[in-house]
């Protein structure tokens, strides 16, 4: 392409062609901006004019020395040359007239000018047009001169020769700033160029547009689209810098054309330059004032539809409007709006003019504040608004009317716009909703969200229009917000809101919202409530898009007309109330966001617990769906089990907040609370709705919620149902990990414990355990995934988030009333009135609930109260038993189940499902069908076991209600959890406890295969103390093993023997053989254990129980058969598993009572007190140790008479005797006395102490030196030390204190205080002990006064041959408040007593603290297992005591070992209350005499006290001798013994020193082995008998040795057991 003329080069362009301005705004989004060309600089013009001197000069300067020698020629030539030679004389002088100033231009110009002539070729009118050009680029042109030119280049010339021409203009007019000499010329030749231009360049756009579309490439911008551009940019200079020569017709022509180029065109660049030359027109000249209407249309039209060249439109605009055609500006564009018809807003062009009225005039309105722009009347614009409105449809036109009404209510600073101050904003919001309506409907039934359309980038006409809506509400709700005053219309942005309310945000909703509760615009005094009613029920209540906030706030505001309709409904519609509560929980089962529905569940509890019973079924039904139907969103999950009750396990569910469905239950709980005390018929329903709940698959949380409150309705004594708060259930949610402790204590223990316990756990060891069984009857569940059965810790895995811990806490949504209701019952008060009781034991379902037929079947029990069926709620339990559940309700029930069945008053009509439970129970356990739990949860199947357990013992205390068979199976399964499971043994061992005494004949049947049972287990350390504890209470009831024979008692024995020979085995070295060995020994076991018990804590305890249970045996014998154990028993108490001799101190007092009692039952003798000198005359005593033994013998001198006083370890006998003198014969010689006075008569008859010693008691010869009695020194130090030895009691003492807590009584001094008790609490003394008289006691009365009755006259007391119980009866202290008002007499006894037996009728649960004292360890708690008032236990007949059943728990002090059968509570009868509350406590002192010294010291008992003085008198008067190893010889029967001191080496030796060496670790005896001490069988062991070949019970290891290093031989053997076995001489 030819270079344009003057030397410019304008840049390549690219250009889309269009159809005109029509087509702008669906093209110019696709059309390529145009590039603008910079004009080059404009050349250097010469000096304006020549100095005159100058020119003279000039003018005589001849010609040809001004200019290049060649001019003449080439001027000639060009003048007269031909074609060509003028072509090049032209190209020549162009250059001569660049260089040479002074060359004559004008004749040039003349020469040159017809070379432009259309009709030359192209190359000549290149040639003419650019010497031209340069020749009008000449500084020396006169005015005239450039008009010449002016007309030459204005002239017709060739098409294609334009852009030479446009140069040459632009070259004369220098770039538009000089018009001198053609001024009045110019400005209608732009025009007309203008015009002819672009229709060039429309016809060059459209042609190169179809090229487009055959050719791929894209072609750059036109030569007729470059000339236009700079004609663009001429004609703008042009006006800048000479408007005032254009006249107004030029300039009318002009503004035509270029809005006519403006509505044409579709290129911005175009429209760009078109405005700016219109804004130089404005600027620097003056718009036609014709024309103003027409150029704000178009701009405003521009401003509105073009987004490219909306900043240069609105600048113009803004201009046009701060000068002085504001005003008329702005009545222009109202003007647009107000003659808006239907008519003409059918043409597009009024669209587009209507649009860009409403788009300048958001814009003036935004700036009415700033100085300068004109103010737009407010009446006008939404007069002419509401016009549009009214006349059209179109949403594009909607769109700017709601972007105008932003920029009315938008203000920079958060202000008002001046604008709306004093004015009706009425109008303006009922045109933004008449905009709006239509798009707000459009999306309301498409189901779209309609508050987030303003970040959609979806560009749809509704979307788009709702999206600019709002935006506009929070501009309102600023203003309401921020602004106050009378001025605010505060209703009418209300009403708006209302009006588009789908589309507001929920900080505006608040508004309306608090504004209808403020003004009680939903109330009947309002004209409009019902409708604004329907709005807050519709539009915001029911809207789930909203939030939470705006909806609870809806939800008040409804709340608030309820209660309000509800004081007034005399006067309303009679069912409008139901109507109202129908409407609102309409679509609530669909309902997700909890927080709202726990709103809305509130709100309707409430409702119903005050409404009547139509209305209270509707919501009960209504709310129940959400329960019925929240299970189908339930997340998937592996189940527990595979019945139909299935659901997600909760390790693998989400730790999500609770259910829409549990929501839904704990209203259901809490209208329960509410209605229990005063409307039966509605309790009545939402209990069957409660267990259908519980029983059915809905969400487990729910399920748990209903449980919660199911397992926790109790009965008091007139069968009066509450809810208690204390269900006692920590021991068993500890066992199932179930409380805080047990969850913290999990990670650390499942790890290294699992893998061992699992085997342990996983069922009998004789037979392999199926595996995964469901809790259905004999249903196998499919085998378990790996995960289920990997050992080891959980690394890695999901971690186990249970749905519930044991609290009693917050267990219930509300806290129950404490008094029992008025209108509920358990049972019947009758057996007459039980008869015909029909109430139905299945759930009936919702239609039933909801109708009169439930309450047909609800029966009374003639007192005006109506029966709970709690039978039901057992039913639901089996059910669930029967066809599986999850593990979170398994575990629920396990813990909790046991503590209402303890309850018997709840469960009086439910005699049918507590026996088929009973036989559920059992055929669980014996089928062991139930699952195993979720590994990751850290219980184990054995821990299911210890539930089931636990609940068949608190059943079994309903055995009256059972047959035999039933009675003996019970019995029968715990025998068998016993020999199936390791962790269930100690409850087994337990509820076998509780069977002694509520079953003892069915425990008698099994009693030997559990003595068998027991003896297998007796060496593992989980198993030892509850089976010692069980032989010492069994003991005391001879009824159960009336029929023992002979080796069944050795059986006893010999588990006794057992467990002491298997922790003697446990210390090869140093076998413990005293209370300070096995606490050191303790320790250590201890440590070894992750879980120590209290075996494991204090194991002197249960070594000294072995010998204390081996004596209670020993003595329930007949008199008769008690000799022919003493030689099998003393061989396994003095022998160990090896041969190897032992003598524990305890063993050597054990034998030392066997001796007193193996033939006679009497109790210690004592001295004869008329044995006296006075009757008898002279009396010598004289003392000497034998063996273990002190005897004292008193012989009278002349009479014969003597009495013997064996004081003993275990005991003091004594004996009086008289030798029978025969008269001497006459002829004996008579015996001299001593002075050897021959004269004087001597004595015929005289005998000293010394010779009934030598003649009864002493052998000849004396092999043994124990043998050898040792004579005493008659000294003040001697009779002082038997003095002391007398004073220590022969049986251990013990104190136990008795405390009554009446009704409601929780204070100490209130407690302490009581004088009297309930009849079962004087039945229970009675049978607890004797009733002795203090004063002039002789026994040791633990503590209380036995002068001056300051402790009271009388107190309760036991005793036996080995034992003494001494209890503080607080009832019968003396109480005197005036003296005494804290009761601290009272207190000094109790709160030093170790144990304190609570006999708790106060109806509340008792707190361990409430007698605070550093010394009580053990409160052994009794509580009736029906709570009753004081006159209600004055009024029970003798037969409701005789069948009342008492709760007995064990509660210890923190840190104190768990211990004892009851430390889970246990339910007994009244009648075997006292001997097994006394067990109880006899074990739980001893045990803290123990524990009180665990730190430091040891427990001596009084027997082995008084053992510890004889060998003391040994050590000091015995004569020394050289074969005692270190010490005086003690002890009996040749065997060494020297007690040590506490924690020290052992106290026990063999005869010979060189048999004590310490065992190989390979021969000590396995604890785990049979009873054979390794592999012998348990009839093995205890069938040996007296015989004195023990091999067969050896070591199995021993059977092989060589040497004889292992023991002594079985002559030493013998010669010691003919030592101890006093049987075979006795």
């Amino acid at each position: 392409m030819s270079p344009s003329p003057g030397g410019r080069d304008s840049p390549s362009q690219e250009y889309k062609g269009g159809g005109g301005f029509a087509s702008v705004f669906k093209g110019l989004a696709n059309a390529t901006k145009l590039a603008k060309s910079s004009p080059t600089s404009a050349q250097s013009s010469g000096p304006s004019a020549i100095h005159a001197e100058i020119s003279e000069q000039l003018k005589s300067i001849p010609v040809t020395s001004a200019l290049p020698p060649q001019f003449t020629a080439l001027f000639r030539q060009l003048h007269d040359g031909t074609a060509n030679e003028r072509v090049a004389a032209a190209n020549a002088l162009r250059d001569v007239v660049s260089d040479y100033p002074l060359n004559p231009v004008p004749d040039i110009w003349h020469a040159a000018r017809d070379l432009v002539a259309s009709t030359n070729p192209k190359a000549t009118r290149v040639a003419g047009w650019e010497l031209l050009s340069e020749c009008a680029r000449h500084p020396t042109l006169t005015d005239l001169e450039r008009k010449d030119y002016f007309e030459t280049i204005s002239m017709l010339t060739h098409p294609d020769d334009f852009h030479w021409q446009l140069g040459a203009l632009d070259s004369l007019s220098k770039h538009g700033r000089d018009v001198s000499g053609f001024d009045y010329d110019i400005f209608p030749l732009l025009a007309k160029w203008l015009q002819a231009s672009f229709d060039l360049v429309r016809g060059a756009r459209s042609a190169a547009k179809k090229q487009n579309h055959r050719s791929k490439d894209k072609m750059g911008p036109t030569q007729e689209e470059n000339d236009f551009e700079r004609l663009l940019a001429l004609v703008s200079d042009v006006i800048k810098f000479n408007s005032v020569v254009a006249d107004d017709g030029t300039a009318e022509d002009l503004v035509d054309t270029l809005l006519r180029v403006c509505l044409y065109t579709n290129i911005a660049d175009d429209m760009r330059a078109c405005i700016g030359i219109l804004d130089a027109i404005i600027t620097f000249g003056v718009l036609p004032g014709s024309k103003l209407k027409k150029c704000v249309q178009v701009l405003s039209s521009i401003h509105c539809m073009v987004q490219e060249v909306q900043k240069e439109a609105w600048h113009t605009i803004s201009i046009l409007c701060r000068s002085h055609n504001g005003q008329a500006t702005v009545r222009v564009l109202l003007r647009i709006l107000s003659s808006a018809t239907e008519d003409r807003l059918k043409k597009k062009e009024d669209v587009r003019n209507i649009r860009g009225a409403l788009s300048v005039l958001a814009k003036l309105v935004s700036k009415s504040s700033e100085k300068g722009y004109p103010k737009v009347p407010y009446a006008l614009l939404t007069s002419g608004l509401s016009r549009v409105v009214a006349t059209t449809s179109t949403w594009k036109i909607y769109l700017d009317m709601i972007r105008l009404a932003i920029a009315l209510f938008h203000h920079a600073r958060g202000g008002i716009n001046s604008l709306l101050v004093d004015e009706d904003w009425t109008s303006i919001f009922d045109i933004v909703s008449a905009c709006s309506a239509g798009a707000i409907r459009l999306l309301s039934k498409s189901g779209q969200s309609i508050r987030a359309q303003s970040l959609d980038e979806d560009r749809h006409p509704e979307k788009l229009i709702v999206g600019d809506l709002v935006k506009l509400v929070p501009l309102i709700e600023n203003i309401i917000r921020n602004q106050q005053g009378a001025f605010i219309q505060r209703q009418d942005c209300i009403l708006f809101f209302v009006k588009v309310h789908p589309a507001i945000s929920d900080s505006a909703a608040l508004l309306v919202l608090n504004y209808y509760k403020e003004f009680r615009c939903c109330f009947p005094s309002d004209a409009q409530w019902k409708a604004n009613l329907s709005l807050v029920l519709d539009a915001f209540l029911k809207d789930k898009e909203r939030g939470t906030a705006v909806r609870l706030q809806a939800l008040q505001v409804v709340t608030e007309v309820y209660d309000m309709l509800d004081l007034i409904q005399d006067q309303t519609e009679p069912d409008l109330l139901f109507v109202f509560m129908r409407r609102l929980l309409a679509g609530v089962a669909d309902e997700t966001d909890v927080t709202v529905l726990e709103a809305i569940v509130s709100f309707a509890v409430t409702v119903a617990t005050a409404t009547k019973v139509p209305l209270f079924c509707q919501i009960i039904n209504t709310l129940g769906g959400i329960v019925g139907t929240s299970h189908s969103r339930t997340s998937s999950g592996p189940s527990l089990s595979p019945g139909p009750d299935a659901t997600p396990s909760l390790a693998s569910r989400p730790p999500l907040g609770q259910t829409p469905a549990n929501v839904v239950t704990r209203g259901f709980v809490q209208i329960f609370l509410r209605v229990m005390n005063d409307n039966a018929e509605k309790a009545i329903r939402i209990f069957y709705t409660l267990v259908s709940i519980a029983r059915s698959k809905n969400e487990i949380d729910a399920r748990i919620t209903a449980m919660k409150l199911l397992f926790r309705i109790r009965a008091d004594w007139a069968d009066r149902i509450f809810v208690t708060t204390d269900t006692d259930t920590n021991s068993l949610a500890t066992t199932l990990i179930r409380t805080e402790s047990a969850l913290a204590r999990r990670p650390s223990e499942d790890g290294p414990q699992q893998g061992r316990m699992a085997r342990a756990d996983a069922g009998t060891p004789l037979t392999r355990p199926s595996r995964g069984i469901s809790f259905s009857q004999g249903q196998p569940s499919e085998r378990i995934p790996p995960s289920r059965v990997s050992s080891g810790s959980h690394t890695g895995g999901p971690t186990y988030q249970p749905l519930w811990i044991a609290s009693d806490i917050d267990a219930l949504p509300e806290p129950p009333s404490t008094a029992a209701s008025s209108v509920l019952c358990s049972g019947v008060s009758s057996v007459e009135s039980a008869r015909g009781f029909d109430a139905p034991m299945m759930i009936p379902d919702a239609s039933v609930l909801a109708s009169d037929v439930l309450m047909a079947h609800i029966l009374s029990d003639g007192k005006g109260r109506t029966l709970l069926p709690m039978g039901v709620w057992l039913e639901a339990i089996l059910h669930l038993f029967q066809t599986g559940c999850d593990w979170e309700v398994c575990s629920y029930i396990l813990v909790y189940l046991p503590s209402q069945l303890s309850n018997h008053g709840i469960f009086g009509l439910a005699v049918p499902q507590l026996q088929e439970l009973r036989g559920v129970i059992c055929s669980k356990i014996q089928n062991n069908s139930f699952p195993d739990p979720p590994v990751a949860s850290g219980s184990r199947k054995a821990d299911v076991v210890v539930g089931f357990l636990h609940m068949l013992t608190i059943l079994l205390s309903y055995h009256r209600h059972f047959q035999k068979p039933e009675e003996d199976e019970i019995v029968k399964v715990f025998l068998y959890a016993l020999c199936t499971w390791e962790r269930s043994a100690r409850t087994s061992i337990h509820a076998l406890e509780i069977c002694c005494h509520e079953l003892p004949s069915s425990v008698g049947k099994s009693l030997m295969p559990i003595l068998q049972r027991m003896a297998q287990i007796i060496t593992q350390p989980y198993a030892a103390m509850p089976i010692l504890e069980f032989l010492a209470g069994l003991s005391r009831l001879p009824s159960i093993y009336v029929n023992f024979r002979k080796e069944d008692y050795q059986t006893v024995f010999g588990i006794c023997v057992r467990y002491l020979q298997s922790v003697r085995g446990k210390k090869p070295a140093n076998r413990p053989g005293s209370t300070g060995d096995l606490t050191v020994f303790g320790r250590a076991a201890a440590e070894s254990h992750a879980r120590p018990n209290a075996s494991d804590d204090l194991p002197q305890y249960v070594y000294t129980l072995a010998y204390h249970v081996i004596i209670f045996w020993f003595l329930a014998m007949k008199l008769a058969d008690r000799a022919s154990h003493v030689s099998w028993i003393a061989k396994n108490l003095f022998t160990d598993v090896d041969g190897s001799q032992v003598a524990e101190e305890q063993a050597q007092t054990s034998i030392d009572f066997m001796q007193r009692v193996a033939f006679a039952d009497v109790d210690e003798s004592a001295a004869d007190p008329s044995f006296t000198s006075d009757r008898l005359g002279e009396i010598v005593k004289k003392r000497w140790l034998i063996g273990n033994s002190i005897f004292t013998i008193e012989q009278a001198v002349a009479s014969g008479w003597a009495q013997i006083t064996k004081r003993q370890a275990s005991g003091t006998s004594s004996y009086t005797i008289r030798e029978l003198f025969r008269p001497p014969p006459e002829h004996q010689e008579p015996i001299p006395n001593k002075a050897g006075n021959q004269g004087a008569s001597a004595i015929t008859n005289a005998v000293q102490p010394s010779h009934l010693l030598v003649q009864l008691l002493s052998p000849i010869p004396q092999y043994s030196d124990m043998n050898r009695p040792v004579p005493l020194p008659d000294n003040d130090a001697v009779d002082r030390t038997i003095k002391l030895f007398d004073r220590n009691s022969t049986v251990d003492g013990h104190k136990v204190g008795v405390i009554y807590i009446g009704e409601n009584q929780v204070d100490e001094v209130e407690i302490l205080a009581n004088v009297s008790g309930s009849s079962e609490y004087v039945t229970f003394l009675d049978g607890l002990g004797t009733l002795i008289k203090l004063k002039g006691a002789t026994f040791n009365t633990q503590g209380l006064d036995r002068q001056y009755d300051s402790d009271g006259e009388y107190t309760y007391c036991w005793r036996d041959r080995v034992t003494e119980l001494v209890f503080h009866v607080t009832t019968l202290m003396p109480t005197n408040l005036d003296h005494d008002p804290r009761c601290g007499l009272k207190k000094s006894h109790i709160g030093n007593d170790f144990v304190n037996i609570i006999f708790n009728d106060s109806g509340l649960p008792f707190k361990f603290d409430t007698f605070r004292s550093e010394f009580n360890y053990v409160n052994i708690v009794i509580t009736p297992e029906s709570r009753a008032s004081f006159v209600a236990t004055r009024m029970r007949t003798p037969k409701d005591v005789d069948n009342s059943f008492y709760k007995v728990q064990v509660m210890s002090k923190p840190g104190f070992p768990e211990i004892l059968s009851a430390a889970e509570s246990k339910i007994i009868s009244l009648k075997a209350l006292p001997d097994y509350v006394r067990l109880l406590a006899l074990n739980a002192s001893f045990f803290s005499h123990v524990w009180v010294k665990r730190d430091g010291g040891e427990h001596i008992s009084s027997w082995g006290n008084r053992l510890r003085e004889i060998n003391r008198l040994r050590e000091k008067y015995a004569p020394k001798s050289p074969h005692s190893h270190g010490g005086s010889q003690g002890g009996s029967h040749g065997l060494t013994v020297s007690p040590p001191p506490p924690g020290t080496a052992s106290s026990h030796a063999s005869i010979a020193a060189t048999t004590d060496a310490p065992r190989p670790s390979s021969m000590v005896r396995d604890g785990l082995g049979g009873i054979s001490l390794r592999r012998s069988s348990v009839a093995t062991f205890f069938t040996t008998g007296t015989a004195p070949d023990h091999s067969s019970h050896r070591p199995s290891v021993h059977s092989v040795a060589t040497d004889n290093t292992e023991g002594p031989s079985p002559t030493t053997v013998d010669a010691l057991m003919e030592s101890l076995d006093f049987s075979r001489w006795a």
